[in-house]
């Protein structure tokens, strides 16, 4: 007899905005992006939905960093 497991689906928001959410399956939470600064990361896997949490928010950080150093450069 096969178990079904249930799929979880989260939420990710990072600085008022909107990320996208992450699905989990069987192989770990896939991100599907709404905001289209976190297209990189979409249907990126993930061993938990903290660990895509912290994947978006360091690729914000870096999408900051980046523009950053254009405005002043």
């Amino acid at each position: 007899m096969s178990q079904t497991q249930m799929s979880q689906a989260y939420v990710i928001e990072v600085s008022d905005r909107t990320a996208g959410i992450v699905v989990s399956d069987n192989r770990g939470f896939c991100f599907f992006s709404s905001d289209r600064a976190f297209d990189g990361l979409d249907g990126g896997y993930f061993g938990s939905a903290r660990a895509a949490e912290r994947a978006v928010r360091a690729h914000l950080q870096r999408h900051r960093e980046v523009r950053g150093r254009a405005t002043r450069g």
